[in-house]
């Protein structure tokens, strides 16, 4: 039986600007089960990163209701694991370390986790290698791990995979649900790919701009592991292109990006 790990209630969020005020989400609302991998795509400025970041505790200024197991967010927690659109490592720490962020691999927990998340992102071999000797989807994968290290309730991923080649998009788009299925942590993604959306969620939220609201939620009622080239794939790659295609273009290229 599953049960709802994130609610999010009447979410009202408006940004301040020199020409007056944007406003940013409208009336969201979104219930995530345990274990759920949820993807969320929308025009840029429809207010995707900032609602990931109000999820993660980082953005309070706002109205409504956002809860996790019931209890208010009112900030950061490790309870939360954030993944942003670049890995931001620290260049002079090793993998490893990176990994294992401020806490010490002297600690035998740390370093046994830290070997087991290593071996889960495929790292196998560069434990001692340094940010500057690794490629962008190696950085990427130190990352994930990193944030995976206290065992979040929620992973919050915002657009991870977009500044990689289609390739290792892919690699690590397989890496990802691999972790997944084997943690089923709570997983919130989002992306501008349609395509990835489809592939990685079980369910994928449509967002409008100016406000930004959800216009559509649709299932993705594919097993795992999917295959892109097959009929059942891309008839609902379809579905969600045909319902895409409704989002109502921005008016402004105020607060684009939000």
């Amino acid at each position: 039986m599953t049960s709802e790990v994130l609610v999010i209630d009447d979410l009202n969020k408006v940004f301040s600007a020199p020409t007056g005020n944007v406003v940013a989400l409208e009336h969201i609302q979104l219930k995530v089960q345990q274990g759920e991998f949820i993807t969320i795509i929308g025009p840029s400025g429809c207010g995707k990163s900032t609602l990931l970041k109000i999820v993660a505790g980082i953005d309070t200024e706002y109205e409504g209701s956002v809860t996790l197991h019931g209890k208010p967010i009112e900030g950061p927690s490790i309870e939360k694991g954030f993944i942003f659109q670049e890995p931001r490592l620290f260049p002079w720490l090793t993998v490893e370390k990176n990994i294992a962020a401020n806490l010490s691999l002297k600690n035998p927990e740390v370093r046994k986790k830290v070997d087991e998340l290593i071996e889960l992102v495929r790292l196998q071999g560069f434990e001692q290698s340094y940010p500057r000797e690794l490629s962008g989807g190696m950085a990427q994968r130190v990352a994930i791990a990193r944030a995976l290290l206290r065992n979040p309730d929620v992973l919050l991923l915002d657009e991870p995979f977009g500044a990689l080649d289609a390739f290792t998009r892919s690699h690590l788009q397989e890496v990802l649900l691999d972790i997944w299925q084997k943690n089923r942590t709570t997983m919130l993604f989002v992306t501008h790919d349609l395509d990835e959306a489809v592939f990685l969620g079980q369910r994928v939220i449509i967002m409008n701009p100016r406000p930004g609201h959800i216009r559509n939620i649709l299932p993705i009622g594919l097993p795992f592991p999917r295959k892109r080239a097959s009929h059942s794939f891309q008839e609902l790659r379809h579905i969600v292109l045909k319902e895409f295609e409704k989002v109502e273009e921005p008016l402004l290229d105020q607060g684009a990006g939000i």
